[in-house]
């Protein structure tokens, strides 16, 4: 199942983002946990609940200012001098001199949420704690009061939110404490008072609602005004019964012997619109601020600044903000709201589950009890039920986003499908999941009670998204992606033992391959960095390897073919110092079974870049001259984010600033370039595109930002999150708009490879990424363009980014990518091998149409030194599915090699399965491969052709902006199956790059 993806489109890409955009990149690689802070140090990861706090005693949220450092200060600072500090959720602080008996010391890895003040610090994650000690002991443990004055300790009784034990809330004089609550109760005339979950306080006359006796450990939260004291629990009470006179027989109202006063009218054209039942069904007001110092006009005022219409008081010191009420909120009589204010004692701010509310419109929304969304679903997704997660931050679905404050069914499932995977899982309100059916099999998923699933969506308050641990769950009904599995899949066979790991791989015009290593960084001592591989020796090894030298460091370099007479291969830049400059020529000769003479020339001072690059691109522009664009300034240094031509035109410095590679790095290296019909260029780095014109190389459009994954935009496909791209095929007359496809990459942080390609038509009038799923996971991934059309993905890892010893998990398996199929049925699974091919692994064509594979150079090793994955010295070959049907290959002749744009020219075809008429004529371009990275793109051109008798005649492309001049592979196909290629050089040598560099220590071909 694919879907477009564009660039305004919300479901993609706006609701990824919530209003704080600070507050949820998860796993970036500059996150820490704070080790020690002044005298506090780091505590651990612990676990926590809602309905009973880890640290229970004082607490505080900051939606877009948390920091470690503010939390910390907070519960060391004036009446708050806690033992313990921890930072919750990204935005929440708890203080307390004691850690919960339930809670558990977890790993540091399930804190993973970034503070909303510092996206550089974590702040523990739902139901998770990250915890810091001050380095002194508690006090005493808290103990259960058992009389003030002439109040008596009944004990730990149960209570309820919607049926009360004690009728009244009571508002006390600063925080609760047992002290506190039993003198507020005495002074209004009740003969009960009961202390609850930390700071609330309630009297009575009666036990009401069958409230009873429960064990003492029921009650096991700590005050908040006196953390020495318990004070209640999570719907529990410490009552006290009192034993003396009553002071008072006036015991009907809330506790103050005083009217409270309804404010009717406020500034801003606030007004008053009611007092509310609060927690009938889940809150009704969300955005709490909570203070001491509570007024009606201080409430009214925080939700102004925060630019909501409603603002409701609650229990004399709660502030609640919002745009509605949701769950179903009723009306309750105005005596009901009966506390006075913290800041005001005139004023009314609520009660026990009661909210004077205020409106800033004179309108009051209420929104229905929050249901499952069943029905108007976007695409085919189901709903089926509330899922239960295997354990406390464990998760059936593997990718996670969290949208504070915008998540909705329809959103979540929108975002899943996009990415193609057809399980969606809506939980604790915010949290969006997406994976596979699969997933929950795996993972042992079991469905509980829907009724379970009971939190509202953060942006539809009016549907279900989970509740804590547990996921509404929705499951696509049908096929979502169509991945072939065909009988014929082809193999992998072993070829020759390698002399070197290469890093660069480049089929000559002689029909040899060509190999560069990490000279003089190799392995051996001995290496001369570069060797030629002859195909038609491989039988024997000591013949089959020619050893050639270079002479600086080619390490991450970058090479493309001219198209000069000789086809040399040009090679720039390299690993650190002088080598970063260099400009490395080789011209090949010999043929199969006779060895060549020639060798790579080179010399840095006659010949150099005009700046040093490591992990440079170069392309050939139409005009016949190199571009060479990004890279570093050497290992590991400074961006070089500019770019350069070769031969390097008249004049002083000609280089080119880019401020979007400055702005990239350093995810940007080895780009992707590519020319357009049009003339102009494309660029792809990191997870941007554009089109540049071709001379002045000003940008002429910005492309959609290139999606990443399902959980992650910021996801990337140059190295080192690297992926590979090519040029989709062109087919005469050339009509058709060219396309671009790129597949795989990985996440920056946990480095989580993508499993998808994404392709654009550029130069269409609205351009948009198409998104394909892929079967597995891929970062470092080689892409074959072969005869037929199709292109082979081979190599890499499911997880890590490119680097030495940065990736994990190899991919083995192959895919093959028809572009003759409809969008999500592209994809075929094909065979695999048990060789790792990760970093410095290539994959290029060979003449014959296999696919040749050789390196990969990890570097990964066990703690004694030993390798995870070795280095890697075989060379092997895939054999296509179209080699592996036993079908006789065709065969051709042709006399002219050397063709003219536009020109025509004859071939003589030998045919074994098919006709002429069903014939098809390809031309690939000449390229050189490297980190994924085919620096010709790719390209593939079907040309017109026409046939009679077995004599057809050819029709090369029209232009160098359908084919920049060059070498290319000429096959001819009988049905499925490519003859042996020939080459034929297509466009001349219009920069006349045949006669340079005109220095004596190199050797010009010619024209």
């Amino acid at each position: 199942m694919i879907l477009s993806i564009f660039l305004g489109l919300p479901l993609v890409y706006a609701i990824i983002i919530p209003r704080d955009h600070t507050s949820t990149f998860f796993h970036r690689h500059s996150l820490y946990h704070r080790s020690t802070l002044g005298s506090w140090t780091s505590y651990g990861c612990w676990t926590d609940n809602t309905g009973a706090r880890t640290l229970s005693a004082a607490s505080y949220t900051n939606t877009t200012g948390m920091t470690v450092e503010s939390c910390i200060s907070f519960c060391s600072s004036g009446a708050n001098s806690y033992v313990y500090a921890g930072v919750e959720y990204a935005q929440e602080c708890y203080c307390g001199n004691y850690l919960a008996s339930d809670a558990s010391n977890v790993s540091m890895s399930e804190c993973d949420m970034t503070c909303t003040g510092n996206a550089s610090e974590l702040c523990g994650a739902g139901d998770r704690l990250n915890v810091y000690w001050s380095g002194t002991q508690p006090p005493a443990p808290p103990i259960i009061v058992p009389g003030v004055g002439n109040w008596k300790s009944l004990g730990c009784y149960n209570d309820s939110t919607t049926t009360r034990a004690l009728a009244n809330g009571m508002g006390v004089s600063g925080q609760v404490t047992v002290e506190s609550c039993t003198a507020a109760c005495q002074d209004a005339g009740y003969q009960y008072a009961g202390v609850e979950y930390a700071d609330e306080c309630y009297c009575g006359m009666t036990l009401d609602n069958g409230s009873g006796p429960t064990p003492a450990s029921s009650c096991d939260m700590t005050c908040a005004g006196n953390s020495s004291e318990y004070c209640g629990g999570p719907d529990h009470l410490n009552l006290y019964n009192y034993t003396g006179t009553p002071t008072t027989t006036d015991n009907t109202g809330g506790g103050t012997g005083t009217e409270l006063l309804i404010t009717p009218s406020l500034s801003g054209g606030w007004t008053y619109g009611g007092c509310y039942v609060d927690n009938a069904n889940g809150r009704v007001l969300g955005d709490e601020l909570d203070s001491n110092d509570m007024t009606v006009e201080s409430c009214v005022a925080h939700c102004t600044a925060d630019n909501f219409t409603i603002a409701g008081l609650e229990y004399s010191t709660q502030c609640f903000c919002g745009n509605e009420l949701v769950d179903g909120a009723t009306k309750a009589p105005d005596s009901d709201c009966n506390m006075a204010c913290g800041g005001n004692a005139t004023e009314a701010c609520g009660a026990g589950n009661r909210l004077s509310v205020y409106t800033s419109t004179g309108n009051i929304t209420i929104l229905p009890v929050p249901t499952p969304l069943t029905t108007g679903l976007p695409g085919q997704w189901v709903y089926q039920g509330c899922l239960a997660e295997p354990a406390p931050g464990s998760h059936l679905l593997p990718y996670e986003n969290d949208w504070t404050n915008n998540n909705t069914v329809e959103a979540c499932l929108n975002q899943c499908a996009a990415f193609g995977y057809p399980a969606a899982g809506l939980e604790y309100g915010e949290q969006c999941f997406c994976g596979d059916i699969s997933d929950v099999v795996d993972n042992n998923g079991a469905f509980v009670s829907g009724s379970e699933c009971n939190m509202p969506c953060s942006g539809d308050p009016t549907h279900l998204c989970g509740a804590n641990n547990l996921m509404s769950a929705y499951y696509w009904n049908g096929t979502m992606n169509v991945w072939h599995t065909p009988e014929n899949i082809g193999r992998y066979e072993f070829l020759i033992g390698g002399v070197v790991v290469p890093l660069i791989a480049t089929v000559g015009i002689n029909n040899k391959v060509t190999f560069l290593e990490k000279y003089p960084t190799s392995e051996f001592a001995n290496s001369t960095g570069a060797y030629e591989l002859d195909i038609s020796l491989v039988d024997n090894y000591l013949l089959a390897w020619r050893e050639m030298h270079v002479k600086s460091d080619v390490f991450c370099s970058g090479s493309i073919i001219l198209p000069d007479k000789g086809a040399r291969q040009i090679n720039v830049g390299g690993w650190s110092l002088e080598s970063t400059y260099g400009v490395r020529l080789y011209t090949p000769d010999g043929q199969p079974g006779v060895n060549g003479t020639n060798d790579w020339e080179e010399n840095a001072s006659e010949l150099s870049l005009q700046r040093g690059r490591w992990y440079p691109t170069a392309m050939m522009m139409p005009n016949g001259s190199i571009l060479v664009v990004g890279g570093e300034t050497g290992s590991n240094g400074p961006p070089q984010p500019s770019l350069e031509i070769l031969p390097k035109p008249p004049g002083g410095d000609t280089v080119i600033t880019l401020d979007y590679l400055q702005r990239t790095d350093p995810n940007n290296l080895y780009p992707f370039l590519l020319v357009l019909p049009s003339g102009r260029f494309f660029i792809g780095y990191y997870n941007e595109a554009r089109i540049l014109d071709p001379v002045t190389f000003d940008t002429v459009t910005v492309l959609p930002n290139i999606p990443g994954a399902v959980n992650n935009f910021l996801a990337g496909r140059t190295y080192p999150m690297e992926g590979t791209a090519v040029l989709l095929p062109q087919h005469a007359p050339y009509t058709d708009p060219i396309e671009i496809l790129i597949c795989g990459g990985s996440t920056p942080g946990a480095a989580i490879a993508l499993d998808n390609c994404v392709s654009i038509v550029p130069e269409a009038s609205n351009p948009t990424w198409t998104l394909e799923r892929m079967p597995s996971k891929r970062v470092m991934p080689c892409m074959v363009t072969l005869p037929d059309g199709t292109y082979m993905i081979l190599n890499g890892a499911h997880q890590g980014v490119a680097g030495f010893g940065l990736a994990s998990d190899p991919n083995f398996s192959a895919l093959l990518y028809d572009p003759s199929q409809p969008v999500g049925q592209r994809i075929s699974i094909l065979n695999s091998t048990i060789i790792a091919r990760l970093y410095h692994s290539e994959a290029t064509l060979l003449p014959d149409g296999r696919v040749l594979v050789s390196g990969s150079d990890p570097e990964t090793n066990y703690p004694n030194g030993t390798a995870v994955y070795p280095e890697e010295f075989r060379i092997e070959v895939y054999i296509p599915p179209y080699l592996n049907q036993g079908f006789r290959q065709p065969e051709f002749t042709i006399a002219e090699t050397d063709w003219a744009l536009g020109g025509q020219y004859n071939i003589i075809v030998t045919l074994y399965q098919g006709t002429t008429s069903t014939m098809r004529v390809s031309l690939i371009a000449a390229s050189s491969s490297t980190h994924g990275n085919v620096m010709s793109g790719g390209r593939i051109i079907f040309p017109e052709f026409s046939c009679s008798g077995n004599t057809c005649t050819i029709t090369a492309p029209p232009n160098a902006f359908v084919c920049p001049p060059g070498w290319h592979q000429l096959f001819v196909l009988d049905g499925p199956t490519p003859s042996h290629s020939a080459w034929v050089r297509i466009g001349g040598d219009p920069a006349q790059l045949g006669n340079w560099p005109d220095y004596p220590d190199f050797t010009t071909p010619g024209v």
